[in-house]
């Protein structure tokens, strides 16, 4: 099966389902971000620190694989030339709606956060990436096309699954028990068994992958960033794991 197309049609779905990450920011948020108040989240529940951004405005930002018109519409307020590209088309519909009511200057481009190519090198001034990667097999292409595409000095903000989160059984954690189930790194498709991948793929949830930090953050090392700044986040009280170590993670990159 195609990956991509499979996501790219569940995350059109999870919009309908008005999934948090799929509604647009308000037109009071807007004209705040206009006045120079504003925050985002890469993680879940910790805004990322001021001090990680450079000034915005006129700055060439790329949102990727951060469509839902949460972060990108701020952003473009605070005065930065923005780009999102997301593999769902309801997703970059959100950031074109925010767009259009609040008279923004906003791009997006549908593809692939792995496939940069409609993009020249040295692009971006800031790439700002969230908790999306875990929708792709293969992580460290990521790294290499942000790479490529940012410019020297460019800032890479990254967050992303522990990947702890993904050794223990899913459907007994939910109920509130964990036990050790898969090895690491995981995958939907390799993971599961005939059985629950069959009834996965027929649930239309978006297919997951749990990246080692080897390639999470030692692919970000190998792509040629330097790390700069670490934090780490949970998915508050009612998660399970959450209620034992950080199940978030989130790290500030920069290209020499």
């Amino acid at each position: 099966m195609k990956i991509e197309e499979h996501n790219r049609a569940a995350w059109d779905r999870e919009v309908e389902r008005g999934n948090e990450w799929t509604k647009p920011v308000s037109a009071e948020q807007i004209e705040a971000a206009r006045r120079g108040v504003w925050e985002v989240l890469l993680t879940n529940t910790r805004p990322v620190p001021r001090e990680w951004f450079p000034e915005l405005k006129g700055l060439d930002v790329l949102c990727l694989a951060s469509g839902g018109g949460q972060q990108a519409p701020l952003f473009a307020a605070a005065g930065a030339r923005v780009t999102v590209l997301d593999n769902s088309p309801k997703q970059l519909a959100q950031d074109r709606f925010v767009a259009d009511r609040d008279a923004l200057e906003l791009k997006t481009v549908q593809g692939l956060m792995s496939d940069l190519s409609c993009f020249a090198d040295e692009s971006f001034d800031l790439i700002f990436h969230p908790c999306s990667n875990l929708f792709t097999q293969d992580v460290r292409p990521v790294w290499r096309e942000s790479f490529r595409v940012l410019r020297h000095g460019g800032i890479l903000l990254a967050g992303f699954l522990n990947p702890v989160i993904y050794i223990f059984d899913a459907e007994l954690a939910e109920r509130g028990r964990l036990e050790v189930k898969h090895q690491l790194p995981y995958s939907d498709l390799e993971s599961l068994s005939q059985e629950e991948r069959a009834l996965r793929i027929e649930s239309g949830d978006p297919l997951e992958f749990g990246h080692t930090l080897t390639d999470q953050i030692g692919g970000q090392l190998d792509a040629g960033f330097v790390l700069h700044g670490f934090y780490e986040d949970g998915h508050g009280a009612s998660h399970q794991l959450s209620r034992y170590t950080a199940t978030l993670i989130a790290t500030r990159a920069v290209k020499p």
